[in-house]
């Protein structure tokens, strides 16, 4: 009877969990190939640990590394369990409101970058639009776009993709981040790598868009936390 309630207990925790797992380039689905895929779907916990770069284990690279033209369209995909990437299910449950924000990293190898060397924002969604991120990903089947931009220089990066829910982010230590890092290269790029932030360090638990009460009825004015989009 104890380990059925442990069972039980566990399976409750999981409810609404996720992971960024995939991959598009250009509209083609590279799948699983470059993900470093957290072990769990569970949030990080806390916004000031080394688990904020790439989740936990996330230094660890895999060998795959997915190539991508600069100015490219590149959309991070998100499942509450591993491969179930039906549309008919949500890409993130429990109303695990938040943002939805993406970064990159110029690495000098993506397979073995440990996540920190400074990372610029290239994009974001708050609550735009009438909706918070974590519902723009469940009416688009898990994926978010964002351009890599044209100016960057060829090489290997790698591509940070976040959701902080913000459900119980009105108590200190509430926020619960959900993070993946991807294994880029850029192809046929030019220009600078952009100036950056370090995790940990880019945000703290007393952040306004950390510490949060999504029940307030001011979320228009939500602040997404971290830098301005650099590009």
């Amino acid at each position: 009877m104890k380990y059925a309630l442990t069972l039980l207990a566990s399976a409750s925790l999981a409810f609404g969990h996720a992971t960024f797992q995939q991959l598009w380039v250009n509209g083609a689905d590279q799948a699983d190939t470059c993900v470093r895929r957290p072990p769990s779907n569970s949030p990080i916990s806390g916004v000031t640990t080394n688990d904020i770069r790439c989740n936990v284990n996330g230094a660890r690279g895999v060998s795959g590394v997915c190539s991508v033209p600069a100015g490219a369209t590149v959309e991070v995909e998100m499942h509450e369990q591993p491969n179930a990437r039906s549309c008919s299910n949500p890409a993130i449950g429990g109303n695990h409101h938040g943002p939805v924000i993406v970064y990159m990293s110029k690495v000098n190898d993506a397979t073995t970058a440990d996540g920190s060397s400074p990372w610029f924002k290239v994009a974001e969604h708050g609550f735009k639009d009438g909706i918070w991120g974590d519902e723009y990903l469940n009416q688009n089947c898990g994926r978010f776009p964002f351009t890599v931009p044209s100016s960057l220089p060829s090489g290997d990066y790698l591509v940070r993709a976040e959701i902080i829910a913000l459900h119980v982010a009105a108590s200190p230590g509430g926020a619960q981040p959900y993070v993946s890092c991807y294994q880029i290269r850029v192809t046929g790029g030019s220009g600078s790598v952009p100036s950056g932030v370090s995790f940990p360090g880019a945000y703290s638990a007393s952040d306004p868009g950390i510490l949060y009460n999504i029940y307030s009825g001011n979320n228009a004015n939500y602040r997404v936390p971290g830098p301005a989009v650099a590009v």
